[in-house]
């Protein structure tokens, strides 16, 4: 018998979970609302699609074995994103000061590239799969009862009618005005994102007791892309980090090298000092940010975009992996689950580590077998939590936090990333433990270990920088956009 997969969203989430499911059932049917793009365009169903995304190497990681042919790493690179090495590319000012830049072999390889270009790769990957194919419809609900989904419900999108394909090759039951439907499925997955139906899907089941949190900083994100000025095509990932311990609403700015020599500029102000939308206010706020230096580049680029703003930023988790009761063969993975704030640069790689874990599961048993979806979803919840405590723990400290307030659990965990970020200015063994966190390759117990302990404890054996640490030619480029604006050349970082 024919085993059909349904995969509720088709951004990377739903894409990865389609690769996951896609060698053990002989379908896989993706359903999304958006007429998804041909190419690297954005689309409305993506709310913080063009702001930016950094692929962080665990999520990298992750994406080459779930798609082992497709070689995800050289994919990206061939249709044009960036690949960082955070040690030694990136110019990043934290509340500490200004980390180094290393010489060590690099473990920590970022890939950056605008979101649509992202999802592009990754769905063209997973669809040379012809056993996988996308289809436009609404899910409403699903089918089933507490202890085993059996399918979906769905309604038709745009003109009111469904996808012919999908009725003609799925076994697509229609209601008597054709309004809704039902398609069985022998596996679900909810990767639908941040406008998730899945606590009210589930009470419809009988499971009533999801406990979820919610905690929102009050973040907006501005973002807007520039043409690389001329001189400065390997200019450097850049970040000036925002202040979570000053008492101060939290201000922050980035840029991130994309696709056909580009900059994506994107600033964050937590609740309290929201960046503007106007552009001109939008270059002041970038020069008023604790250094000037994303202001001062972006002042001779060539902006190619309007300033797009997002307000979707809020970090909420549903526990499903703790309810009393959770079905067989249904998983929510990537925002379905949970959501971050998009400045912590995790949440694609959490769902990616999520449809990691989907595959392992799948390729070791049947999709059916009793338990196997709940060992997933609690799987699953360990890249959860991961990023959840880095997002969460911070984010509590800005003022006018809603959803939340510092303990001391929290306090405690602030000074003691405090010290161990003060420690990585000056060692690398210490950012080396920072590095491993931001970038997924391990979980928090990582902060734990002998030498972040050690490194928080002792503290920097170097220095602290007066300045980045620019390389000659790089200094040379800013001194020809700093003597434009009659500022001076930064002097060199000591």
């Amino acid at each position: 018998m024919s085993r059909r997969a349904v995969v509720i969203g088709a951004g990377a989430a739903g894409m990865l979970a389609a690769a996951a499911l896609s060698p053990v059932v002989d379908h896989v049917v993706v359903l999304d609302r958006d007429e998804l793009p041909d190419g690297p365009e954005h689309r409305t169903g993506v709310p913080q699609g063009r702001h930016a995304h950094l692929l962080m190497h665990g999520g990298l990681e992750a994406m080459e074995k779930l798609l082992p042919r497709a070689g995800m790493r050289e994919a990206l690179l061939a249709a044009g994103a960036r690949q960082i090495p955070l040690s030694s590319g990136m110019l990043a000012l934290t509340p500490a000061g200004w980390f180094r830049r290393w010489r060590h072999h690099d473990a920590y390889l970022t890939i950056t590239c605008s979101r649509a270009l992202l999802d592009w790769v990754v769905r063209t990957a997973v669809l040379r799969d012809a056993n996988v194919t996308v289809h436009r419809a609404q899910a409403t609900g699903l089918l089933g009862s507490a202890r085993k989904v059996l399918g979906v419900r769905l309604a038709p999108v745009a003109d009111g009618a469904f996808d012919p394909g999908l009725l003609a090759g799925h076994g697509l039951r229609l209601s008597g005005d054709g309004r809704e439907g039902e398609l069985d499925a022998d596996f679900v997955v909810d990767a639908s994102g941040r406008g998730t139906r899945i606590v009210r899907w589930l009470e419809a089941l009988g499971i009533h007791d999801v406990r979820e949190e919610n905690l929102d900083s009050g973040l907006v994100n501005a973002t807007r892309v520039h043409r690389v000025p001329e001189g400065a095509r390997n200019w450097p990932l850049t970040l000036i980090q925002a202040d979570p311990y000053s008492g101060r609403p939290g201000r922050s700015g980035m840029i991130v090298p994309i696709e056909n020599d580009q900059w994506m500029v994107s600033l964050g102000g937590t609740r309290g000092s929201e960046p503007p939308k106007d552009p001109d206010a939008f270059l002041a706020y970038a020069l008023d940010l604790p250094s000037p230096l994303v202001g001062r580049l972006i002042a001779e680029a060539t902006p190619l975009t309007p300033v797009f703003t997002s307000h979707s930023t809020s970090n909420s988790r549903r526990y499903l992996e703790k309810t009393r009761l959770w079905p067989d063969r249904f998983v929510a993975l990537g925002d379905a689950a949970a959501t971050f704030n998009p400045l912590y640069g995790q949440g694609i790689s959490v769902a990616a580590l999520g449809a990691q874990s989907l595959a392992e599961a799948v390729r070791q048993t049947d999709v059916g077998v009793p338990g196997l979806a709940r060992r997933v979803q609690r799987e699953a919840a360990r890249y959860v939590e991961a990023a959840w405590s880095v997002a969460v723990s911070t984010d509590v400290l800005y003022p006018g936090v809603e959803g939340g307030r510092p303990t001391l659990a929290h306090r405690l965990t602030a000074g003691y990333s405090k010290r161990l970020t003060t420690a990585a200015t000056g060692s690398y063994r210490a950012a080396s433990a920072v590095w491993d966190i931001t970038c997924m390759r391990t979980g928090p117990t990582r902060l734990m270990r002998p030498d972040a302990l050690l490194s928080a404890l002792i503290g920097p054996p170097l220095p602290a920088l007066s300045g980045p640490p620019l390389t000659a030619d790089e200094r040379a480029f800013l001194a020809t956009l700093t003597h434009a604006h009659g500022r001076g050349t930064p002097s060199p970082a000591r």
